[in-house]
């Protein structure tokens, strides 16, 4: 007996029944046989050696997929557990998954792992590897899987079977000594990781329940090279240079501390200053194009989060509720209900439309602990949220419209490589199938107009509507997700929203909610690491330094600072009595984009010696000179 095996690229091949998916990757070619981790046999993930036994689609995934590289994560985590066990034998295994860049394991120990666990750990795994041992898996009873489980002492995957169904059959991966519950699948064996490093150690409640036990967890990275590894290490220390937590403590900008509490952002006058800088800018394009700003409270009462549907389904990430005057409150985890209760307001005649409000407005989320880092994910944050209520007829302009200005608007802080992604309708979703047909082609026909080019990501829409979502790329190829242009077909229905059409009938209005920068906190991070702290001139909170080399030239660096504040620099004197080579390094560190070097012959001259950070000595010239360049680089000025 034959079957036909369709192959991605829609070729078709005759093999004999029972044909492995590793003989067929062998027949195709021996380069794709010795890169192959698995296969996908009509949309089912499998490992190498499970036989075809009927026509089917087969793809093969090596390391260069998506699919691939997450089972070959997956399976050195696995790798790393059975190292942890040999090593400390007491320890107790709970899982471990692929993560975006790849993997992790949670244990049960007491003590913490130190540096030189992790050095152990590795060496181990090392050891492992060169006895290439298979990754083998066994199909079980729920029964057998316990008894297994139990005489080894393994609680947390008792915990885990004893939450599947008595009637389900159970997988495991065994390599070597190392037994593991899983569904799998596996590369082959232990000898496809070529290179291994373990990165750190962290704290993770069990479950990611912070009722339950505090596990140590132990973060690694694997490739299928030496070279591999190396590249993603460099790319590891360039990423902590450009990590927002130092610049924000080297530049001194923000803070986070225990005292006022997790998650809330203090603001340093530097970083106020350029959070002055983002949000003017952002109000002034939004003025410009149509918006109407507008301001909502910070609390509401239980009423408003009921008819928004948030305390039906968004509750576990709200702050608690407060009483006032025998009434319920919350604090508010969006702004988008407020925006409705103003459009609400008033009666709206289809002539109006549409109604564009934007606010920058303050939400408070209760973010677990484990989860908070630095300004990407904090408790409290600025929303840049816009709400455009439109009618049919004008969706497609507005959609084009917004993309348009989305782009402009990150392009003016210096993004230039962009990834959209147009997400469509998942299976459990609110609203007409028509209005999400309607939403949809015309997000679609939108980017196709403005030929830009986006990957479509099937069912990945929010239940209440399908969304763009653009995301920057940054110098070392990471992607930061900023924007959102999201359909709602939700909270219209909710609050009852409606227009009178032009015969004079009540019409239900299309919303589109959108956010350009996302939040003010994350984008000021992505702006941070994006540029390794070097911001563009005009973001700059200090734009020029004035150093005198001595006390003497105070007074004539007294009047160079008055004459380019009039000219709209932001401009400091440094009045301490250090060496001009060190004042001059610090302000190097602080990432300042001009200096003016003012001795005894430029005092005596009118003129001054002008710097520029990462390009040193610009030569000596007047000051109008010197504006000439600066202007150049600033067209705010």
């Amino acid at each position: 007996m034959s079957i036909v095996i369709t192959l991605p690229d829609g070729s078709k091949r005759e093999y004999p029944a029972a044909i492995t998916a590793l003989e067929l990757a062998r027949d195709i070619s021996e380069r794709l046989a010795d890169a192959a981790l698995a296969a996908e046999i009509n949309d089912q993930l499998c490992d190498l050696d499970t036989p075809i036994t009927e026509d089917a689609r087969v793809e093969i995934h090596t390391f260069r997929t998506d699919k691939g590289r997450e089972l070959y994560w997956h399976s050195t985590a696995h790798l790393m557990a059975q190292a942890v066990k040999q090593l400390f034998p007491d320890v107790l295994v709970t899982i471990g998954p692929a993560i975006e860049q790849g993997f992790y394991y949670d244990f049960d120990r007491e003590e913490a792992f130190s540096d030189e666990d992790l050095a152990r750990i590795e060496a181990r795994m090392k050891e492992l590897i060169k006895q290439d041992l298979p990754y083998h898996r066994t199909e079980l009873s729920k029964a057998e899987a316990v008894k297994i489980f139990k005489e080894r002492g393994e609680r947390y995957k008792l915990e885990i079977l004893d939450e599947i169904p008595d009637g389900d059959i159970i997988s495991t991966y065994t390599q070597g000594d190392f037994i593991d519950l899983c569904r799998g699948p596996h590369i082959p064996s232990t000898g496809k990781i070529k290179a291994v490093k373990l990165l750190k150690t962290s704290g993770a409640y069990w479950r990611g329940d912070e009722k339950n036990k505090m596990l140590k967890r132990i973060y690694g990275i694997s490739f299928p090279s030496k070279k591999d590894l190396k590249q993603y290490l460099d790319f590891l220390e360039e990423a902590a240079k450009r990590d927002h937590r130092k610049l924000g403590k080297d530049l001194d900008l923000f803070s986070i501390n225990d005292e006022v509490g997790a998650g809330l952002v203090l603001w340093h006058p530097n970083g106020a200053m350029i959070r002055h800088l983002i949000e003017t800018y952002w109000k002034e394009e939004h003025l410009k194009n149509g918006y109407k700003l507008v301001y909502t409270p910070h609390v509401g009462r239980s009423k408003l989060w009921e008819t928004s549907g948030h305390l039906g389904f968004y509750q576990e990430n709200m702050y608690a509720k407060m009483e006032v005057e025998n009434q319920d409150y919350y604090i508010k985890p969006m702004n988008c209900p407020f925006h409705l209760s103003i459009y609400n307001a008033n009666h709206h005649s289809y002539r109006e439309l549409p109604v564009r409000l934007a606010e920058l407005g303050t939400v408070y989320r209760y973010e677990r602990s484990g989860v908070l880092h630095g300004l990407m994910r904090v408790r409290g944050f600025t929303q840049d949220d816009a709400h455009i209520i439109c009618t049919p007829e004008q969706v497609s302009d507005e959609v084009e419209k917004l993309i348009v200005f989305s782009l402009d608007l990150l392009r003016h802080f210096g993004f230039k490589e962009f990834l959209l992604y147009l997400s469509t309708k998942p299976d459990a979703a609110v609203g007409k199938d028509a209005d999400w047909a309607m939403a949809t082609q015309s997000l679609q026909a939108s980017l196709e107009k403005l030929g830009l080019e986006y990957d479509v990501d099937e069912g990945g829409g929010a239940f209440y509507g399908p969304k763009i979502d653009i995301k920057i790329k940054d110098a070392i190829g990471r992607a930061w997700q900023c924007t959102t242009i999201q359909f709602d077909f939700n909270l219209p229905e909710r609050f009852d929203m409606q227009y009178i059409g032009a015969d004079n009938a009540a019409h239900r209005p299309y919303m589109i909610h959108r956010a350009v920068l996302g939040s003010v906190e994350r984008f000021f991070a992505t702006l941070l690491e994006y540029h390794g702290g070097n911001l563009p001139l005009w973001l700059a909170p200090l734009q020029l330094l004035i150093l005198p080399i001595t006390d003497a030239q105070i007074d004539y660096c007294k009047t160079l600072q008055e004459r380019f504040l009039q000219s709209g620099l932001r401009c400091e004197i440094d009045y301490r009595s250090e060496k001009i080579g060190y004042k001059i390094r610090e302000a190097e560190l602080k990432k300042i984009p001009f200096m003016c070097i003012i001795g005894k012959k430029e005092a005596e001259e009118g003129t001054l010696s002008l710097r520029r950070h990462t390009q040193g000595d610009l030569g000596t010239m007047d000051m109008e000179q010197a504006l000439t360049i600066i202007r150049s680089e600033n067209e705010n000025l």
